[in-house]
């Protein structure tokens, strides 16, 4: 089969590899659609890993199902969630679900950017999802981007009418402005130094954007009564976007780190303010399997419009084309890889 294989963020290669096979439990899956996700032209995280088969957003159709698995059958369309914890540790059972061990250790083989994953047993059993009939596979690759920002709006407590500040403007914080506004959100500034991004933004039904160069914190109380934002998410690595939301924040409210700085990278954090004005600060990464039912439901009912988001389709061929897309950040929001399309 062919899969692309990824060296750097400038080197994405067409290579074949042989087609994997299953075992007890297990599924083979084709797939049929895979979205580069911002954090797969992570170099810093990704180059010491390479050369491997990236891709996690995926969608597919159940070609072979191991004996005696029922849950199952062949020509079933699925989404299959790359990560899944043990639902039984003392992290999961807490609701911690994504830092529980196995969550890190569990994963499809070899990666979504393959005409075929084969499915571990512990993946099949507790993340992947029949797709409704509503859903299209492109549509289903947003499944897991999505329940990253369900999760992370959930444990921010994101309440209607609060005024949110989303730092980002790629498809980590459209999604999380089109579900904020879906939640009733109150007045929704995003921020980026992308014009491209800033005016999808716009689009996407944003009240006011801001080029990030701009000084944000200022800007944030001008438009807002003179106060800052109750809730200010960081869907951006740039240091400088997290020092703009610790400036943006009101009294009471919450900074959500979504996306993580590079490593050694250290926030000059104002102790005393946040304490005097209580103030959180919290992170939030990943998903668990009930934030993927609920991103789910919210894309076949069309809450959150993923497809629009989509601006180019690519073959396995042209993946090294489509990385290049996401590394630059420029002219491009979703780029969605269809395994089994011709160039």
């Amino acid at each position: 089969m062919q899969v692309a294989i990824y060296y750097n963020n400038r080197d994405v290669r067409s290579e074949e590899m042989p087609v994997p096979e299953i075992g007890p439990g297990q599924l083979l899956v084709k797939v049929k659609a895979s979205g580069i996700c911002g954090s797969d032209v992570m170099e810093w995280y990704r180059i010491k890993k390479a050369p491997l088969v990236l891709g996690h957003e995926i969608a597919g159709e159940v070609v072979e199902v191991a004996e005696g698995l029922k849950r199952f059958k062949t020509g079933d369309r699925v989404f299959v969630s790359h990560h899944v914890p043990c639902n039984r540790c003392r992290y999961c059972l807490n609701g911690n679900h994504t830092v529980c061990q196995t969550l890190h250790t569990t994963n499809f083989y070899p990666g979504g950017f393959a005409e075929y994953v084969r499915v571990p047993s512990m993946n099949v059993n507790y993340g992947t999802f029949l797709l409704p009939k509503e859903v299209s596979f492109e549509e289903g690759t947003f499944i897991e981007p999505l329940a990253c920002v369900i999760r992370g709006q959930r444990l921010a407590h994101l309440e209607a009418g609060q005024h949110i500040l989303i730092l980002g403007g790629g498809i980590s914080g459209l999604l999380h402005l089109l579900l904020a506004r879906a939640q009733g959100a109150g007045r929704i500034i995003v921020t980026d130094i992308n014009e491209y991004r800033l005016k999808a933004a716009k689009e996407f039904g944003a009240d006011e954007v801001i080029h990030a160069k701009e000084d944000i914190p200022a800007r944030v109380r001008k438009s807002n009564d003179d106060r800052g934002v109750d809730l200010a998410i960081v869907c951006t690595s740039a240091l400088t976007a997290f020092i703009q939301a610790l400036y943006s924040i009101d009294r009471g409210g919450t900074v959500l780190c979504f996306a993580p700085t590079e490593p050694g990278v250290t926030l000059p954090l104002p102790v005393n303010d946040f304490w005097r004005n209580s103030i959180k600060i919290m992170h939030s990464y990943g998903n668990s399997p009930l934030d993927a039912t609920v991103a789910i439901e919210l894309i076949r009912r069309s809450i959150i419009p993923v497809r629009k988001m989509i601006t180019h389709r690519m073959s396995l061929t042209e993946a090294g084309a489509g990385f290049r897309l996401v590394a630059e950040a420029r002219d491009s929001l979703k780029v969605i890889i269809e395994p089994h399309k011709s160039k």
